[in-house]
């Protein structure tokens, strides 16, 4: 184990030297923390050491913890894995807390060796936790360094003693952004937050640590919570002040997280009963209550989703074995929203963009859009005049299909016509060299139908882009019945080049984000025909952890854009086509109510297009009803009538891999990101319940929900989803 290294200068400032072997981002596992530890004793029992520095021999300092280290004591600790999790988090607050004592006499305070931290680039996790322990936290100037503790956003919170420490240090209010919302922050909100404590030229960074080291005093070593007198900021729980901040805190986190994420409670639990008792008992506290989040299905599903499955997505785990496809000159055809978006995000990434519409005038608007992107950057401090013009200078923008010669890629993003789309095909194959791949972007129309257009269906794949494009961080790709494996492979690289999270689908209408979206938005129509009151059905899905109602979800992708899918789709399906929901979306059209963007749709707007409450003309034709289903009733309605397309996904092979199910999920339509995704949420429920669910909603509201045959098997075999589709079932 060389995760770190261990060197004293001659001054006698020892050096503990982090540098994760056969690694790109240091993570600590439990070897390398045990290694740490030996290092602090040799340091702590050597009279000619003066003091320790933590440094970095990477480009970063830390990206966290190997999350993998849990599952691991899980499965080592058998029928009580919370015991070894527990004294798993107890022994690194153990280290930790050797390091931040520094050897100091438990009475006086005196007689420590002062340790201090230099982050030299990103620093997150446990990485800030560990720099939180240290006395003085130096960081570099460079603006795109970032340290934060964003444990949150993956369904854990900082328990490496990070939300005892930092909560302690700036009190429970000025703490929630770091710990509640995750945010990673500059050098310069990093200081202002006191994540740090100087912030200094990257070439000076070590040498100013060491100067301190060598200069440090007794006093300046002492942790605030160390010292005689200190009191909790902005109050404790039992003071009127803190009583207050608490009651504030806790309304927050219950209005953010509707009482859906575990670990937001906890956190905040964690951060109540701690600051009630000493130091090393808040500790405690934290892990006892880090345990109880481990411990919970919701986080590992948000773990294994949000961060395992993810990253192993973003590296490519379905990229075909051929050769490097990294696009050097991307053609974007259709300078609309998502065309202007397209271009913007690949211009971001270095790539030349010629982008395309049918007048010039057209394709400049679209180039505007990167323009305007950067001007709100600059004025929230996001951007710089040099990277705006970095970003334009890359983009050219035509009407000529000639200027598309040397794009190895085009991305065509015109209207969802296949007439058009066939129109501009054959334009594009026509100026193009013949290695060239030709992507279309699409969220409804059968790639293989799309494909007919073109001389080389084996280089035609569809690239489904979701708006706004700068935003959002899922692509999903869909193989064509000709689709050849370097058309794959192109798509891929370029996905991963802007820095989205790609998953790989087979060829069917809707594919499989809008084929889960769909069932959704149309079961919550569909309620409110049947007079269930709109503001239950928003609210229901709300408090199961969808971040929009279904109704609400119809006013921002547009009205009038579903009564366009419904048409093509009964074009497309004749008598197979479910007209259920028709009725009304074709009669808001009628009446002019087409979402948001026309300030009127299931809800009303005001000129500034802010949502006032649900449109009260919506009762008067669909009255609700005297009688009101339960709570759990339309929750159940609105999250089967999408987990049940995602496992006829998975039957009919659209769908290759139940982990892209999962991130697709979340990052693609926000379903409930606490449950993991569809699959994950099947293996919370478990699939006898899940059947069973299935044949009660069967029976009262109609064979849509019938349980698939899939299904059905694993709840008489007793299956998982991930025990039988997961990566370690497919390795056996």
């Amino acid at each position: 184990m060389t995760d770190f290294t261990y060197s004293v200068d001659a001054d006698g400032v020892a050096f503990i030297t982090w540098d994760a072997e056969g690694k790109s981002m240091n993570v600590l596992t439990r070897a390398a923390f045990d290694l740490v530890e030996d290092f602090i004793d040799r340091a702590l029992g050597d009279d000619a050491v003066k003091g320790i520095l933590l440094t970095s021999a990477k480009k970063d300092f830390a990206g966290g913890m190997d999350l993998n280290t849990l599952a691991v004591i899980r499965e080592e600790e058998g029928d009580n894995p919370a015991r070894g999790l527990f004294d798993f988090t107890m022994n690194g607050h153990r280290i930790l807390r050797k390091l931040e004592r520094a050897g100091m006499d438990p009475k006086t305070n005196k007689g420590g060796k002062p340790v201090a931290c230099a982050i030299n680039g990103l620093c997150a996790g446990i990485g800030t936790e560990m720099a939180l322990a240290c006395h003085r936290r130096f960081m570099t100037d460079n603006p795109k360094a970032r340290i934060g503790l964003p444990e949150i956003l993956i369904g854990l919170f900082p328990g490496g003693g990070g939300t005892t420490r930092y909560s302690r240090m700036v009190g429970a209010m000025a703490a929630a952004p770091v710990l509640l919302e995750g945010k990673m922050l500059d050098p310069k909100r990093a200081k202002s937050a006191q994540l740090v404590d100087e912030v200094v030229p990257a070439d000076d960074l070590v040498e100013t640590a060491r100067q301190w080291i060598l200069n440090a005093t007794d006093a300046e070593i002492v942790k605030p919570w160390d010292q005689k007198g200190w009191k909790m900021p902005g109050g404790a729980p039992y003071h009127p002040q803190g009583f207050m901040t608490f009651v504030g805190a806790s309304a927050m986190i219950n209005g953010r997280t509707k009482g859906v994420y575990p670990a937001a409670k906890a956190l905040l639990s964690a951060i109540y009963e701690g600051a009630m008792v000493p130091f090393e008992t808040a500790l405690k506290v934290e892990a006892r209550w880090f345990t109880h989040v481990l411990m919970n299905p919701s986080s590992s599903a948000m773990i294994r989703s949000l961060f395992v499955s993810k990253q192993a997505l973003e590296k490519g785990a379905h990229r075909p074995d051929v050769a490097d496809e990294t696009v050097k000159k991307v053609g974007v055809l259709g300078a609309g929203m998502m065309g202007a978006g397209i271009a913007l995000v690949s211009a971001q990434a270095g790539i030349d963009v010629v982008l395309l519409d049918r007048d010039l005038d057209a394709a400049e608007r679209g180039k505007a859009y990167t323009a305007d992107y950067h001007d709100k950057g600059m004025k929230r401090g996001k951007s710089t005049p040099e990277k705006k013009e970095a970003a334009l200078a890359r983009i050219t923008a035509t009407s000529d299909y000639a200027d598309l010669a040397e794009c190895d890629l085009i991305v065509e993003a015109v209207f969802e016509d296949p007439a058009i789309k066939a129109e501009v095909t054959k334009a594009v194959e026509a100026a193009v060299k013949a290695e060239g791949i030709f992507a279309t972007n699409t969220s409804t129309l059968p790639i293989s139908d799309l494909a007919k257009a073109s001389i080389r269906p084996e280089q035609f794949i569809g690239i489904h882009f979701f708006s706004p494009v700068e935003r959002m961080m899922l692509v999903e790709i869909i193989k064509g019945q000709q689709t050849g494996d370097r058309a794959v492979a192109k798509a891929l690289d370029f996905v991963r080049q802007i820095r989205k999270t790609p998953i790989v689908v087979n060829d069917a209408r809707f594919f499989y984000a809008n084929r889960c979206i769909i069932p959704y938005i149309n079961e919550g129509i569909r309620m409110v025909q049947e007079g269930v009151a709109p503001a239950l059905i928003e609210n229901a899905a709300k408090l199961v952890g969808m971040p929009l109602g279904p109704l609400q979800l119809t006013d921002e992708t547009s009205i009038d854009l579903g009564v366009k899918i419904a048409k093509a789709t009964k074009a497309a399906m004749g008598d197979a086509y479910d007209d259920a929901i028709d009725e009304l979306l074709f009669w808001m059209e009628g009446e002019g109510r087409l979402g948001r963007k026309s300030k009127a749709g299931f809800y009303a707007y005001d000129e500034a297009s802010k949502r006032q409450g649900l449109w009260e003309g919506l009762a008067d034709r669909y009255p609700p009803a005297a009688e009101q289903p339960a709570l759990q009733e339309v929750q159940h309605r609105l999250l089967f009538a999408q987990v049940l397309e995602a496992v006829r996904a998975l039957e009919e092979g659209v769908l290759m891999d139940i982990r892209e199910g999962d991130v697709a999920a979340i990052l693609g339509w926000g379903f409930a990101p606490w449950s993991g995704g569809p699959f994950s949420w099947l293996d919370i429920l478990g699939a006898a319940y899940a059947a069973e669910r299935c044949d009660t909603l069967t029976a009262a509201h109609g064979d849509r929900f019938t349980c698939p045959a899939l299904l059905r098997e694993m709840a008489e075999s007793g299956e998982s989803f991930y025990g039988r589709f997961g990566p370690q079932a497919a390795a056996a």
